[in-house]
């Protein structure tokens, strides 16, 4: 059993902690939200009262927060109270720069760091399946494999600091275009007489066939776990896609990377959220095409 910390018990991190604490560890966590420290301390994990307080004696120290200028802010608060030999682990999905910018905070403390974003959404933290991909030094990775995997199915080293960010940028870019594309395609279909099950039938098992189709598919009926078939509650809201998506066309800006569909999906994200769609899952995007498309 370990003894770890978990700063930010969300949306995201309250079931993240609490399958740590299903694992079998003693977790001591803290949010600024009442209510998701009291849903946490249901869940069985001891509630400090403050991030300070909660990392202090953690061998392992887990944030999840909303962006890089938070994550920052919240280390400088608690790397004085680290203990000795711990391990920080970020699995926000935050800018590259303050991935990095943390991991030197942490070397210049003497403690092992993570970035760690993942990928599954709110279902894959509540039912540890997340996709971690984590950047760091191998010594940090082989610290931080086995608790990760206990909130994930798959733990992926993709490199030194920073790099799990990246991967993380890249693969949302590829999701948010995908499902733009996936979204064109049923409302051209519907255009066209084409039912929806029948485009389905086919994509899904020919040259269009992929996990955003087959897993977060538009329309209702063909795929009954997804959002369309639940009023496009999210699994994955527009506003976190919007977030990602600005994130890769920052990154690209840095990197001086040609990134034009890109581009066009955060564009068009970023119309739909300001159509008070923030809080949709982002396979609704399909409702915003269809007005497009008169």
């Amino acid at each position: 059993m370990s003894l770890i910390a978990f700063v930010g018990l969300g949306n995201m991190g309250g079931p993240m902690a609490a399958n740590l604490v299903r694992a079998g560890h003693h977790v001591t966590g803290f949010d600024l939200v009442p209510s998701s420290l009291e849903a946490a301390e249901a869940d069985g994990i001891a509630i400090a009262n403050s991030a300070r307080e909660a990392v202090a004696g953690a061998e392992i120290v887990l944030t999840m927060l909303p962006a890089g200028k938070h994550v920052l802010a919240v280390w400088t608060d608690i790397l004085p109270a680290a203990a000795d030999g711990a391990l920080l682990i970020d699995c926000s999905t935050i800018d590259v720069e303050s991935a990095r910018a943390a991991h030197v905070m942490a070397g210049k403390r003497g403690v092992l760091s993570l970035d760690a974003p993942v990928s599954g959404g709110t279902v894959g933290a509540r039912d540890a399946t997340l996709t971690f991909m984590v950047g760091g030094s191998a010594d940090a990775f082989a610290a931080g494999e086995p608790v990760l995997a206990r909130m994930g199915r798959r733990v992926v080293h993709c490199g030194e600091a920073g790099s799990g960010q990246a991967a993380k940028i890249c693969n949302n870019m590829i999701l948010g275009i995908t499902m733009i594309g996936i979204s064109e395609a049923f409302v051209l279909g519907e255009k066209l007489g084409l039912g929806h099950q029948a485009l389905f039938d086919v994509a899904s098992t020919s040259s269009g066939s992929c996990w955003a189709l087959t897993t977060h598919c538009p329309v209702p009926g063909p795929v009954p776990t997804s959002a369309a078939n639940n009023g496009y509650k999210p699994g994955f809201a527009t506003d976190l896609m919007l977030k990602d998506l600005n994130l890769s066309q920052e990154a690209a800006r840095s990197a001086g990377a040609a990134t034009p569909l890109g581009a066009e999906a955060a564009s068009l994200y970023r119309e739909f959220q300001g159509g008070g769609n923030g809080g949709v899952d982002y396979s609704g995007i399909i409702a915003f095409l269809r007005e497009r498309a008169g």
